[in-house]
């Protein structure tokens, strides 16, 4: 992530940041319909090309299937195995049965509380294992006298990252071992602009509690209060503003939270701001104040702001 990234989210709105998540094409069971699949797995498994379905009679259904056998374990009873053959069944052979499958061996996976690492733990396992909620591998690194503020290339730490995640296991132990709770990655942010782009509140609570300032500004001169609006999280919004975070606060381009609501068109946030007292006049360098970003479509933000902006003495006498 970097500057244009952070401005995009703030003229589009969030995406997704999780730093492992990747997106796939698999087809699902028995459908031969294309999905969306996260990891490389589908519903059923991993998603190599399919085969004709065939029954022992030797007819085609036109559908396409995995193979798959039986076979004991805490795996469950279906597991998928890579298909044996890829050519269609004569309709007209009604000796031919569904292809034969070897024999598989598989073992479940012990689960085990200890950590797998064995030997020390690299900064790089460290801040993928703080992604990934591995707690035990963070617990062995710290154990070993590695630094919880271990960050990557970015200045990039655990507490930034599973702040992100909302892993609160891993960001307890990470405050315990004495992690930096304003730690600034490269464009400035620190655990609680992440936490609020992830949307975890828990995360943005702990973070308050341990000493967190919630009105540090990063690259863009954004507050966790504009980063919680343009990702759209009203709860998160809500505990910001009870908590004394700056509702006016100004960022590079002179937009306030409201701005930014107006922009993307945050309709509970909007009225949450406006409720707290959000300057609905307040111009950014542009000259525009949060109503003149109001599309023409967004009929009810418009009237929100312009019922609010109109003065309470102020009343339309009927003709």
């Amino acid at each position: 992530m970097d500057t244009p990234e952070l401005e995009e989210e703030k003229h589009r709105g969030p995406r997704n940041w999780g730093v492992e998540a990747i997106k796939v094409w698999g087809w699902a069971w028995g459908k031969g319909k294309r999905g969306a699949v996260v990891g490389g797995c589908g519903r059923w498994g991993a998603a190599w090309p399919p085969v004709p379905c065939t029954t022992p009679g030797g007819t085609v259904h036109g559908m396409y299937r995995r193979p798959r056998v039986s076979v004991p374990g805490s795996l469950g009873s279906r597991v998928a195995c890579p298909p044996q053959g890829q050519e269609r069944v004569r309709r007209s052979s009604p000796d031919v049965g569904p292809p034969t499958l070897p024999p598989v061996r598989c073992r479940a996976p012990a689960l085990s509380l200890s950590c797998p690492q064995e030997g020390p733990v690299e900064p790089e396992t460290f801040l993928r294992a703080a992604v990934q909620g591995k707690i035990r591998v963070v617990e062995k690194f710290l154990a070993d006298g590695g630094s919880p503020d271990t960050c990557d290339e970015f200045h990039r730490t655990a507490l930034h990252r599973c702040s992100l995640e909302g892993h609160m296991d891993i960001l307890q132990k990470l405050l315990d071992s004495g992690a930096t709770v304003d730690f600034r990655d490269r464009l400035d942010c620190t655990a609680v602009h992440w936490a609020c782009r992830g949307g975890h509140l828990a995360a943005v609570k702990l973070l308050q509690d341990r000493g967190a300032d919630l009105n540090l500004k990063d690259k863009l001169l954004s507050t966790p209060l504009h980063v919680a609006t343009r990702t759209g999280h009203p709860d998160i919004v809500e505990h910001l503003i009870h908590c004394g975070a700056h509702i006016n606060s100004l960022d590079r381009e002179g937009d306030t939270a409201l701005h930014d609501a107006t922009r993307l068109s945050r309709y509970k946030i909007i009225k949450m701001l406006i409720l707290h007292g959000a300057d609905m006049m307040a111009k950014n360098l542009d000259g525009k104040t949060p109503t003149d970003l109001v599309q023409q479509w967004q009929v009810d933000t418009r009237q929100a702001l312009e019922t609010k902006a109109q003065p309470q003495g102020e009343t339309e006498v009927p003709a």
